[in-house]
């Protein structure tokens, strides 16, 4: 009778759970090296990521402000529908984030306009939409204008509040007076803080 076969040896490791990398053992200066590294990376992917698409500023100083009984998402909707029965050309609005814009448009005929960007006769509107008391929100319109051209800096650098008889100003208070009285809420002085430019 040929001998029986003998049991294999079972691999080097084999049955054990695998070890969670860790860095304890490592020399103190690799350790800090590697933990740089992984935090380098960590901030890169989140970078790729953006958590939100509002643009990197706040409105203007002068911007008027008002509230109403809705919470963002839905506040930003009413505020699109109004500007889009107001013929304002809505070029993006993002209620998750709370804010929208125009495009740069013809103060009169209200059209969207290639024009140069130079003057109060183009402007474009901006709303920044952030909650305030439970269920409410406070809404903040800037209608800005470039008063000049200056290649060395950017163009929100340029960006100025419009004078308070700009007519588009005016279209902006009666809108936002219409939603604090349908949805409820307050509206502020939206006019005191911004400069009377008489025409000559």
């Amino acid at each position: 009778m040929s001998p029986e076969p003998r049991g294999q040896s079972p691999e080097p490791g084999a049955g054990r759970k695998p070890r969670a990398m860790s860095l304890a053992g490592l020399p103190a200066g690799f350790r800090l090296w590697a933990g740089f590294g992984l935090w380098t990376l960590g901030s890169g992917l989140v970078a790729c990521f953006p958590t939100t698409t509002r643009p990197p500023f706040t409105a203007v100083p002068a911007a008027p402000t008002f509230e109403i009984e809705l919470q963002v998402p839905q506040a930003t909707r009413a505020l699109a529908l109004a500007f889009d029965a107001d013929s304002l050309p809505v070029r993006r609005t993002e209620p998750k984030d709370g804010w929208l814009e125009t495009e740069w448009f013809d103060a009169k005929t209200l059209h969207a306009t290639t024009r140069r960007v130079v003057g109060p006769d183009v402007v474009k509107v901006r709303a920044f939409v952030d909650p305030s008391r439970p269920n409410h929100s406070n809404i903040t319109i800037e209608t800005v204008y470039r008063p000049l051209a200056d290649p060395s800096r950017s163009g929100r650098e340029l960006e100025v509040q419009v004078p308070a008889n700009n007519m588009i100003l005016a279209r902006i208070v009666v809108l936002a007076t219409k939603l604090a009285r349908q949805y409820g809420g307050a509206a502020t002085d939206t006019i005191a803080s911004a400069p009377v430019v008489k025409k000559p």
